[in-house]
């Protein structure tokens, strides 16, 4: 029997014990969340892609699969399965096939029906089908199961837009040895800091110079990550807030919207719009059954920039061609700011299509005069802290 003997601690000791074993186990509850998901959307992508090749039925369906797939995956409550996301999900199996090799996937045949588990085994490599290192390319990519631990799957979404394997493997590496967070990988791609390493004379000066300033992932931002929280059925809500005080006026602003009547219909409170493959959230969206439109607004606890109305613009425009019906009006954008400097506005407005701040609604919508009664009154209710 194992005995365990327990230095004396004092209440101090006591706190830091907990503080420590809480940080402890809730790394390793995200980081188990994060391998699930990876490992999920793996066999998703390799379902497919055996389907395609010897599948069979597979004839009947052909070009229409992704959709046919995720029609009736949808209808049966599996998130995360639209066209686009299969597709993504069959590259990754293609680019990462050694996964399976990995400890963390070997758990996997205690839940994998038994025919695809005896498929699987049987057909797929044994290991990571990556090009060979050569003296011109010394990169193979780092080792499938650190990957797989350390990397979420939305750092695989921005690796798998590199089409050169060896950028891809640099990426890998460096996204490993800095720890980086989903942010700053695609910062580091975007100021391209392979290209910059090819040609820099001092590549180790020019990689301890990124990873200083480079931001860490955190245990918190992979249980936001937008796929975790799909993939556990969380409500956006749930893990999206940008602080108390940001939270708060959006509870009152929902009831003052719907209390007003008028028509509003409330659909969404952190609309999630999955755009070019980057995750976006409307505050809160409404549909007015008298305008027959839908009512994006968005709220910024600060000053009036002219990137705010960019930024709603474009949800906007997706709406306009996303979601609009047979019968449907334009959407219309509110943009709620605590401050505003009313000429940028102006000219931040000029030459824009788009139905924002739209006076001639006012019958039906709250005039910005309401709007930003309300806004003043609500801070003040809640003390103006950020909490």
């Amino acid at each position: 029997m194992l005995t365990m003997t327990l230095r004396p601690i004092d209440f101090t000791g006591l706190v830091a014990a907990f503080r420590h074993t809480d940080a402890a186990l809730a790394e390793s509850a995200a980081k188990a969340v994060n391998i699930s998901l990876t490992l999920r959307n793996w066999c998703f992508g390799c379902y497919l892609a055996e389907f395609e090749q010897r599948g069979a039925d597979r004839a009947q369906y052909g070009a229409r699969l992704m959709d046919e797939v995720s029609a009736r995956l949808s209808q049966e409550g599996v998130a995360g399965v639209a066209p686009r996301s299969l597709r993504q999900y069959r590259q990754f199996y293609l680019a990462y096939p050694g996964f399976w090799q990995t400890p963390s996937a070997e758990s996997l045949a205690l839940l994998l029906p038994e025919p695809i588990w005896q498929t699987l085994s049987a057909k797929l490599p044994a290991t990571d089908h990556r090009e060979a290192a050569t003296p011109e390319s010394p990169l193979t990519g780092a080792p499938a199961h650190l990957l797989l631990e350390r990397l979420s799957f939305s750092h695989f979404a921005e690796l798998l837009q590199l089409d050169d394997p060896l950028q891809r493997a640099f990426y890998e590496v460096e996204a490993l040895r800095g720890h980086w967070s989903v942010r700053e990988l695609k910062r580091q791609i975007a100021t391209q800091y392979y290209q910059r390493s090819g040609l820099s004379a001092d590549k180790i000066a020019l990689s301890t110079r990124a990873h200083a300033k480079a931001e860490r992932a955190t245990p918190q931002q992979i249980v936001r990550d937008p796929y975790v929280f799909e993939f556990l059925g969380l409500k956006p809500q749930e893990v999206v807030t940008e602080g108390q005080l940001e939270e708060a006026l959006l509870d009152k602003l929902q009831a003052f919207l719907l209390e007003l009547g008028h028509g509003f219909c409330f659909e969404a409170r952190q609309q999630r719009l999955l755009i070019g493959g980057e995750h976006f959230f409307v505050d809160l969206v409404f549909y007015h059954r008298v305008l027959k439109c839908h009512v994006l607004i968005e709220l910024k606890n600060d000053s009036f920039r002219h990137e705010h109305l960019g930024q709603l613009n474009s949800y906007v425009s997706y709406y306009k061609q996303q979601q609009m019906t047979a019968g449907d009006q334009p959407p219309i954008g509110i943009l709620l700011c605590t401050q505003k400097n009313q000429e940028l506005v102006q000219y931040a407005l000029a030459d824009m299509s788009n139905q924002l701040f739209v006076s001639r609604y006012q019958v039906q919508l709250p005039g910005k005069e309401a709007m930003e009664a309300f806004l003043h009154k609500a801070m003040e209710e809640l003390g103006g802290k950020d909490g």
